[in-house]
């Protein structure tokens, strides 16, 4: 029998979202972060203009894609680098920068992608506790060790939503010694964007990276386009582990379609936000401890594993489908993504007759 090297052997699969509701039941899945509403339609205009020259391998430097982004966020065209969805861009930084001998830190909660990106380079996976859910710019400090290379913090947070101040996150990078490369995932930042000056210019400094992705506010999940705004000499070496060819023509065209279309997206982040705070609000008159969100998504903590895994088999029953977070160390909560107005209702609904029935 072949066998797997033994790292993979002993790496868990990336837990994805288990979509089943009871038979006769339709399905209510706000499980998966996707947009509440489809891309802009001169974004899927793009992608079937574009679908037509398929026969042509597409652009493996995305440089009209890369030349919209470096317009939009007034950035160096050579700091871009694009990437099949962030989750490839994490991947080959993790891969690029650290290995069997380092480590890589993160909050407690954090993206349980960056515990598997870890893995994949056979490096230690270091954590810290949160404050409230929150990313706590001290405990890292003080979790950082000899043989720490990278550090990932997402802002906001995923599955907590919640956010720092990029004040913070600039705090964190002066602190931080030279020699540890800083990655802030930023893949909600459309959400928060209003609420602070953006990070972009940290990467001067040489030694951070903000990474951003197409598949939250500007609804392109479908098409997987993550990019980041690099220093240079390290996108140079991430560019050597990728794919060349990783993002086709289309998502290339659909991509670059919506940035254009700057307003559809910012409506995209409003209908989600009033969305969103109805929910909390109705769910916090309930009774219920919901974290505030700068997201597309919300945290409903329960007061343990038991009355969570209770709370989603009631809502699967319903054909609601949510997403629990025992991989973020979160075995207490769900986390249920905005989606169109009438799912919503459906969804809080039911959590508020069940609430309801399981008061205590």
């Amino acid at each position: 029998m072949i066998r797997p090297v033994p790292y993979v052997a002993n790496m868990a699969a990336y837990p994805l979202a288990q979509i089943e509701v009871s038979p006769g039941k339709t399905l209510v899945s706000l499980s998966q972060n996707e947009s509440l509403r489809p891309p802009s339609p001169m974004a899927t205009k793009a992608a079937a203009d574009a679908a037509l020259a398929t026969h042509l391998y597409p652009d493996p430097d995305c440089i009209a894609l890369r030349e919209g982004l470096a317009a939009h966020h007034r950035l160096n065209l050579d700091t871009i680098l694009c990437g099949a969805g962030s989750l490839d861009l994490i991947g080959c930084i993790a891969r690029s920068y650290a290995g069997p001998d380092d480590a890589i830190l993160a909050p407690a909660h954090a993206y349980p992608f960056f515990r598997t990106a870890a893995q994949m380079a056979q490096a230690r996976f270091d954590t810290c506790k949160e404050k409230d859910a929150t990313v706590d710019v001290d405990a890292l400090l003080n979790a950082v060790r000899a043989d720490t290379r990278i550090v990932f913090v997402a802002n906001p947070g995923n599955p907590t939503g919640t956010r720092i101040p990029n004040a913070e996150v600039r705090r964190l990078r002066a602190a931080l010694h030279a020699d540890i490369l800083l990655v802030v995932d930023e893949a909600y930042g459309e959400f928060a964007d209003h609420l602070d000056a953006p990070t972009f210019g940290m990467i001067a400094q040489g030694n951070t990276v903000v990474l951003r992705t197409f598949s939250k506010a500007y609804g392109l999940a479908g098409f997987r386009v993550g990019w980041g705004a690099f220093p240079p000499a390290i996108l140079q070496q991430v560019r050597k582990v990728m794919n060349p060819n990783a993002m086709s023509a289309p998502a290339q065209a659909a991509a670059h379609a919506a940035l254009l279309d700057h307003s559809y997206m910012r409506e995209t982040c409003t209908q989600t936000a009033q969305l969103r705070d109805t929910a909390i609000s109705r769910l916090r008159d309930a009774g219920f401890d919901v974290l505030q969100s700068h997201t597309n998504f919300l945290l409903i903590p329960f007061k343990g594993k038991a009355q969570a895994l209770a709370a989603d088999a009631a809502l699967k029953a319903e054909g609601v489908v949510l997403r629990a977070q025992s991989g973020a160390g979160l075995p207490q909560a769900l986390r249920m993504t905005v989606g169109k107005p009438d799912h919503m209702k459906h969804a809080v609904d039911h959590l508020i007759r069940w609430k309801q029935e399981h008061p205590t």
